[in-house]
């Protein structure tokens, strides 16, 4: 046999590194870039927004230059750069993306008003070499579907003549809503409670048994009483930190959104107060990349807030990029850290042991957005605000699909899911039937009209196999098929696994690929079902799958067909 020829190779230059060679003109380059933006590892995630808003993507080059500056392995830059929806890494010899991305969201309340039309319609008449039109996750404006999303201009009920327009538009600056600022806050009586923690006047023992009395919950999805919460995380010796969690994701969830584009300093007031109230040093604020206004509305709002003569903790800003997995408590915990949005295993929770190795407070924005009220008002006046007895307070429900008035409805807790669409939204859209609903957004899973008389709150559909979650309130009527829902839901949790565990990144993969074959044996489902909930690390593929079991119990002949 032939002997084959050894290969030849270019010797490295031993005097230099090892991996992609990097000039000084690059460095530099990036570094002019950058700014004064410090060179730490949290703060990578920041560094690779500024690259891809200024070129639109981000190159080997530039992710060369950040390890560089930033004292990091390439490929620590890498696997962080591409592990984001919303950075675009152009590998060597690949065609950067075109100069405009139009991007339209396609979850269920999407695709029920036209989003895979107009997705069709934006490639029919643009050039792909100058726009590109990308099938999107939820931005949040499931109220006003079908939507947009250009640079950082959203544009709600979007129209193709519209998107044409923007296209040759500058969307570069968000569009901001009218919104109450600081002074108009504080002329209204905004951090007097604040001034009183300040004082002693509410101690901390006062205010979490205010919470407490108050039945105030985490409203991101999980409902764990607050007070509770403040109680775990201050028994922990500081230093503590908190985190607020913006990064609501969830299809059909934008209620976060609604608050801060109208009252942002009620949040930022409320987590001044729970900051002081469990000794936490700084407060770091995660928003999605997907609300563009409402991060400016924060860059400012935080701005004058810190040049005003209250006594603030520290407030950081930081900007999610596209990663659904976010939202979860410790893979946000992760990205603030500069890194993958991978869940952490548990125990440690972060309560003990959370951002930066210290206990952390994490609230969701409607659950501080409360507090000031609750503590100037007592915690009688919120409790008694639920439905009976037995629910507590007011919740916000983001409403979307067929109803007349879809948007953020302010309504008892518990109250049934009937009279939120006939009380609250205006009843059924014109010309339709009632059929089936999404109580908590994709994850919550998906039930029969007949069941809209039970309560809508934390304990009642968790006995069904779901859960109300972030109130996300999706209403389907007899034009809609269940099965066409479920399948958009199981493609959402595939393209938002994180990849960190194989029960969830392959299970929810053979699911969809399940779904689009008419499988329709429910051993197989079930099989893979037990599988993905009890092996997944975090709640993404431990619920994933909440839709398909009620197509199968509630929805039979969906699930045959």
């Amino acid at each position: 046999m032939d002997q084959i020829a050894p290969a030849k190779f270019k010797r490295r230059d031993p005097s230099l590194p090892k991996g992609r060679q990097i000039s000084d003109a690059d460095v530099a380059d990036v570094a002019a870039l950058l700014g004064d933006i410090p060179r730490r590892g949290d703060l990578l995630i920041e560094a690779l927004h500024i690259i891809q808003d200024k070129h639109g993507y981000i190159t080997a080059t530039a992710i060369a230059a950040l390890a560089e500056l930033f004292r990091l392995a390439q490929v620590e830059v890498y696997e962080v750069a591409s592990f984001y929806d919303h950075f675009d890494v152009v590998r060597d010899g690949e065609t950067p993306p075109p100069p405009v991305t139009i991007r339209v969201p396609t979850g269920v309340s999407e695709e029920m008003a036209g989003a895979f039309d107009l997705i069709d319609a934006l490639k029919a008449a643009t050039d792909p070499e100058e726009v590109r039109v990308i099938a999107s996750p939820c931005i949040g404006q499931c109220d006003a579907a079908p939507s947009a999303w250009i640079g950082k201009r959203v544009f709600r009920h979007a129209t193709i003549e519209r998107l044409l327009a923007a296209v040759t538009e500058d969307n570069s600056t968000p569009d901001l809503p009218d919104y109450e600022g600081l002074a108009a806050y504080r002329a209204e009586g905004g951090y007097e409670m604040l001034g009183h923690v300040l004082s002693g006047e509410i101690t901390a023992e006062a205010a979490t048994d205010t919470m407490s009395d108050a039945g105030l919950r985490g409203l991101g999805g999980a409902g764990f009483p607050a007070g509770r919460k403040w109680g775990f995380v201050r028994a922990h010796d500081g230093p503590r930190l908190m985190t607020v969690n913006g990064d609501e994701g969830e299809p059909g969830t934008f209620k976060d959104r609604w608050w801060l584009e109208a009252k942002p300093h009620r949040m930022l007031e409320g987590a001044q107060i729970a900051a002081r109230v469990v000794g936490c040093d700084k407060i770091y604020i995660y928003m999605r990349d997907e609300y563009p206004a409402v991060l400016e509305i924060l860059r400012r709002e935080i701005t004058a807030l810190e040049a005003s003569d209250i006594d603030i903790v520290p407030i950081e800003l930081r900007r999610g990029a596209g990663a659904y997995i976010c939202g979860e408590e410790s893979a946000m915990i992760e990205s603030i850290e500069g890194k993958r949005g991978l869940p952490r295993h548990k125990p440690p929770f972060i309560a003990e042991m959370g951002l930066f190795g210290r206990p952390t407070l994490n609230h969701n924005i409607e659950t501080v957005s409360w507090i000031p009220n609750i503590l100037r008002n007592g915690p009688k006046w919120f409790a008694d605000q639920g439905w009976d007895e037995n629910h507590n307070g007011l919740r916000s429900f983001s409403v979307s699909g067929r109803v007349k008035e879809p948007g953020v409805k302010l309504a008892p807790a518990g109250i049934p899911l009937i009279r939120l669409i006939e009380d609250y939204c205006g009843g059924m859209a014109d010309g339709q039937t009632f059929k089936a609903f999404f109580p908590g957004g994709a994850s919550g899973g998906i039930f029969p009209a007949e069941m809209a008389d039970r309560a809508m709150d934390f304990g009642t559909w968790e006995k069904e196999g779901g859960f109300i979650g972030s109130h996300a309130v999706v209403v389907l009527s007899e034009e809609d098929s269940v099965r066409a829902a479920t399948l958009n839901t199981m493609k959402f949790f595939a393209h938002e696994s994180c990849g960190q565990c194989t029960p969830c990144r392959s299970g929810t993969d053979k699911m969809v690929r399940l779904l689009q074959a008419q499988e329709q044996d429910p051993d197989l489902f079930e099989d893979l079902l037990t599988v993905m909930g009890d092996s997944s690390i975090c709640g993404l593929g431990q619920a994933a799958g909440n839709c398909v079991k009620h197509l199968m119990k509630h929805f039979p002949e969906e699930f045959a067909t």
